[in-house]
């Protein structure tokens, strides 16, 4: 297993636009009307990588917690296809019907997205306020494959309380660990 973390790009960073299709509905959707009133999270996932299969219940559980608190999850999957098949919409599509996500699975076919936002790991966890401000980037907790910690995201929930407490979200945040985002030739 490769262990690439995530890039520490400087909070404060502007989430970049972009369109995307969901996989779930087969829809474009775009960034405008997907982030939420009170802060949005974006995380780069992907179906084939075990450190996003360790944390997909987890990820599931905390959209769930704060399905009515003003913060919007969106996920994207920026995975080169051709050598990733199981990475694909259709595929990406089952496994959005059995991890049962409720929010969107997004396909980043020409990788743009993840480059913009500077994403270089699955998974890599980006919150955003309500002005589209980065104010948290880096892991959801200590938990990987094989180490033993129970899987809590007690990082992103910490920094989703604060930011829907307006309280200030720790700046010292460590970065994600995970398998590259696997690039086109």
């Amino acid at each position: 297993m490769a262990r690439t973390p995530s890039v520490m790009i400087p909070l404060g960073f502007e989430a970049p636009k972009f369109a995307l299709l969901d996989v779930k509905s087969n829809l474009i959707m775009k960034s405008d009307d997907l982030f939420g009133k009170k802060g949005t999270l974006v995380m780069f996932i992907c179906n084939h990588c075990p450190f996003v299969k360790h944390i997909n219940q987890q990820i599931v559980q905390i959209a769930n917690d704060y399905l009515n608190s003003g913060i919007k999850f969106i996920a994207i999957s920026s995975n080169d296809i051709i050598n990733y098949p199981e990475d694909s919409p259709t595929e990406m599509k089952k496994n959005a019907i059995k991890e049962k996500f409720i929010f969107p699975y997004l396909y980043d076919k020409t990788q743009i997205v993840a480059k913009n936002y500077d994403a270089a790991c699955t998974p890599d966890f980006f919150i955003f306020n309500d002005s589209n401000k980065l104010v948290y980037r880096g892991q959801l907790d200590d938990s990987r494959p094989g180490n033993n910690i129970e899987v809590t995201g007690i990082d992103v929930r910490n920094a989703l309380n604060a930011l829907i407490n307006l309280k200030e979200i720790n700046p010292k945040q460590k970065p994600s660990i995970g398998c590259n985002i696997k690039w086109k030739n």
